[in-house]
């Protein structure tokens, strides 16, 4: 496994874990509602659901990459085109005030925030993209496997506190239409530059 395979695939995990999407916004709405220590458990619920999607992908296209080896080449280049789709989706993605004075009764459960990921389109296409464009082939499939499970627990733990961090702030950052397109366009731009390296 090489640096500069394991820097993209690094990359597509980070973009896909800190922008914008159901998780982070839950984690900023909990946090602004219940607090950091209270929101936890939803993070970790979250990070646990990822894990496991992640496994259940890898498990399935494994098992046909290994019984049809240029397959591997088909999931590149659908995992390419899946990159640019989603860059093209973050960089024109519509401003959007988050809402952040409003949440339940109770903060969401550890049970809750893995349970979410069933239901989570940007966790499947997050596992389905990142196993189909950066697991490896033959007897490195496993080795590539284990190296994205933490690469993915890394992301979605920093992103997970970034996000909380921020909690009610981070609404206020994004608040102008102007600085939510900067941030969008930058995102799509770095999401982008990511099919290059998995071409080489």
């Amino acid at each position: 496994m090489e640096l500069g395979w394991f820097f993209s695939m690094l990359m597509f995990l980070w973009i896909a874990a800190v922008t914008p999407g159901p998780n982070n916004m839950l984690l900023t709405s909990s946090t602004a509602n219940f607090g950091f220590v209270r929101s936890l458990p939803l993070m970790f619920g979250i990070m646990m659901g990822m894990q496991l999607l992640l496994l259940l992908v890898a498990a399935g296209v494994g098992t046909l990459i290994t019984a049809y080896p240029p397959l591997h080449l088909i999931l590149k280049i659908l995992g390419s085109l899946y990159l640019i789709w989603l860059a093209w989706k973050i960089a024109t993605s519509r401003y959007e005030k988050l809402e952040t004075d409003k949440g339940s009764v109770k903060p969401i459960r550890l049970y809750q925030g893995l349970l979410l990921q069933a239901l989570n389109p940007k966790a499947w296409l997050m596992g389905l993209g990142s196993i189909a464009s950066y697991s490896l082939a033959g007897s490195m499939y496993s080795a590539s496997v284990i190296a994205i499970s933490v690469a993915m627990f890394m992301v979605n733990l920093v992103a997970g506190l970034v996000w909380m961090g921020f909690g009610s702030a981070i609404s206020r950052l994004l608040r102008s239409r102007q600085s939510w397109a900067i941030f969008n366009v930058s995102m799509g731009i770095l999401t982008a530059g990511c099919v290059v390296f998995i071409w080489q």
